[in-house]
């Protein structure tokens, strides 16, 4: 399940070879790619991917995919019996006791430009989510060729994520959840910080969690190989016990 503003193609450099040992499921959210846009709720849209898929299922979503996925493990969880949560977080934004999150003032002026400017604003969201990322340069290159191959989602597709982003703070329903959990982080990850995974490791009663040195808010694309052997290290785990 892709995050913000970048449909499902963001994941084809690890499809092929994830294809080879698991059955993949490529989500396009909700307006995005060829998904007509249904304007659910951020509840109805987890439910409704996870009632599309086979079950049991492991969900793996990034970003804002990592909040649904979750939101859907809690909505169904004789369905989901994994999670990977990549640059993930419980709290987009910041808030009292959260601070490990970005300022509503960055929403703000992302919702501001959206409406004028679709394809600019994307173009600078690639930007800051390459940010900190050693590969930084190249990665923005292709992700800002992967949006100009892609159809632009609706403006009001774009607002309605950045409301979720807003306002979706999982934090109190996390303990319940059931699903074993692996977290992949970046270490350098400038939308969800680092410390902001670390507190969801804590929250979530089953987790373990593993940083990409030296990378941003996108280390399946930064470091693909470790990211997949990571996918079959968990596989193997559960296939154990």
């Amino acid at each position: 399940m892709h995050g913000w503003g970048l449909g499902s193609a963001v994941w084809q450099p690890v499809v092929e070879p994830l294809s080879r040992r698991y059955r993949v499921h490529l989500v396009d959210l909700p307006g995005y790619g060829q998904s007509p846009d249904d304007d659910a709720a951020f509840d109805e849209t987890a439910q409704t991917v996870v009632d599309a898929l086979p079950h049991p299922i492991t969900l793996c979503g990034w970003s804002l995919g990592a909040m649904l996925a979750m939101r859907a493990a809690l909505l169904a969880p004789q369905r989901v019996t994994g999670l990977v949560l990549v640059g993930a977080t419980a709290s987009f934004t910041q808030r009292a006791d959260w601070p490990e999150a970005q300022a509503p003032a960055l929403l703000d002026s992302f919702s501001d430009s959206i409406t004028r400017q679709p394809e600019q604003t994307l173009q600078r969201f690639v930007a800051l989510l390459c940010q900190g990322d050693h590969q930084a340069r190249s990665l923005t290159r292709t992700l800002r060729a992967d949006l100009r191959n892609a159809p632009v989602p609706a403006s009001k597709v774009l607002s309605r994520g950045l409301h979720w982003l807003r306002e979706v703070d999982l934090r109190a329903l996390l303990p319940a959840l059931k699903a074993r959990s692996l977290l992949i982080h970046g270490e350098n990850d400038a939308l969800n910080p680092l410390a902001a995974a670390r507190r969801l490791a804590v929250l979530l009663p089953d987790a373990r969690r593993e940083v990409f040195a030296g990378t941003g808010h996108a280390p399946f694309l930064a470091d693909p190989q470790r990211f997949i052997q990571l996918l079959d290290d968990f596989r193997d785990a559960h296939t154990i016990s």
